[in-house]
């Protein structure tokens, strides 16, 4: 199933990955952000923007929507979720946010929820999406948006006790149509998955275990590549440099990039911060996050990259309310 990821580097590429590390170089690192006032502090959340603002959404137990405008550096406090929803991502559909492969309910048996879900800023509401087929539901999965199909890789059936699973769907958001894809070279959970150029990246992630009391050290180094056109799986060559799982993904500037995290490895949570280019297969790092953490939010804004909320330690504690940002430099050819 799996076969090597080509890792060399076209001549047509050498500018953009020139420039790309020009970029890297000229991050200054993470600064603080201070707002008017605070969110609410909570971990195994997700983040998306809409419009040039941050909303922060879901996390263990039940926690309302919280909109960030860095324009007015101010917190405000929206609608609450239908239910307590955690360990999903959240996808920027036009103007909505897509809420996708999520978990519901208290360690160590969460289940997944069962439908997809929309929350709309524009009115502050929640919607009930499509269906998701009872065989295939899971939460903590890597989901990505290519045009007007929402894909979902990995996840775990039943919450921490077990069930990872190797799993890749689609869901047509315009027909309604699920459609089951190849597994995955590797099963993984509690972890993001991005989308570069027509392809699926899954990096980082474990397979949780409890029931054999493998909550944390069972972490996944390789990195899955899912070529969409192709219908293909293939694995990198590199492995992620630093194996963890509960860590947000972002992809910008073509790169594939992976923020804290927590491992069986160390009690504390993981402040690197690492980027992939798909396209190389070369990993970089990038400077660590001031604060480290794990199952926070992060998302883009503009050329703001934030991370939001989280937890300290491994495990479920301590829930911060902590906002941080890279601001990306802008690379002339």
């Amino acid at each position: 199933m799996s076969r090597s990821f080509c890792s060399i580097i076209p001549a047509s590429l050498t500018l953009a990955l020139l420039s790309s590390v020009i970029a890297a170089t000229q991050l200054t690192g993470w600064q603080t952000v201070t707002p008017v006032n605070t969110c609410t502090a909570r971990h195994e959340t997700s983040a998306a923007s809409v419009d040039g603002v941050l909303y922060l959404i879901g996390g263990r137990g039940m926690k309302p929507v919280e909109a960030f405008d860095p324009a007015t550096n101010q917190w405000t406090a929206k609608a609450m979720p239908p239910m307590q929803i955690h360990h999903f991502a959240a996808t920027t559909v036009g103007h909505k946010i897509a809420l996708f492969g999520a978990l519901t309910g208290g360690f160590p048996k969460e289940q997944p929820v069962p439908n997809l879900w929309w929350y709309e800023p524009a009115t502050d509401t929640w919607t009930k999406g499509a269906e998701i087929p009872e065989n295939r539901r899971r939460g903590a999965a890597g989901c990505v948006l290519d045009g007007d199909k929402l894909y979902m890789v990995g996840g775990n059936t039943n919450g921490h006790w077990n069930g990872f699973v190797p799993w890749l769907d689609s869901l047509d958001l315009k027909t309604g149509e699920w459609k089951r894809l190849p597994d995955a070279p590797h099963a993984r959970d509690h972890f993001q998955a991005g989308l570069v150029d027509g392809k699926i990246i899954a990096a980082g992630g474990r397979r949780t275990h409890a029931e054999q009391k493998h909550v944390f050290d069972l972490t996944i180094p390789e990195v899955d590549v899912y070529d969409i056109a192709a219908g293909q799986w293939s694995t990198l060559d590199k492995p992620i440099p630093t194996p963890r799982a509960g860590a947000p993904t972002v992809v910008h500037d073509g790169r594939v990039i992976v923020m804290g995290g927590e491992s069986g490895t160390q009690g504390a949570a993981h402040a690197e911060v690492e980027a992939l280019t798909p396209s190389t297969g070369i990993w970089e790092t990038l400077p660590p996050m001031g604060q480290p953490r794990h199952s926070g939010g992060a998302t883009l804004v503009k050329d703001d990259l934030y991370f939001v909320a989280g937890c300290t330690n491994r495990g479920g504690n301590v829930e911060q309310s902590t906002l941080e940002k890279l601001t990306w430099p802008a690379v002339k050819p």
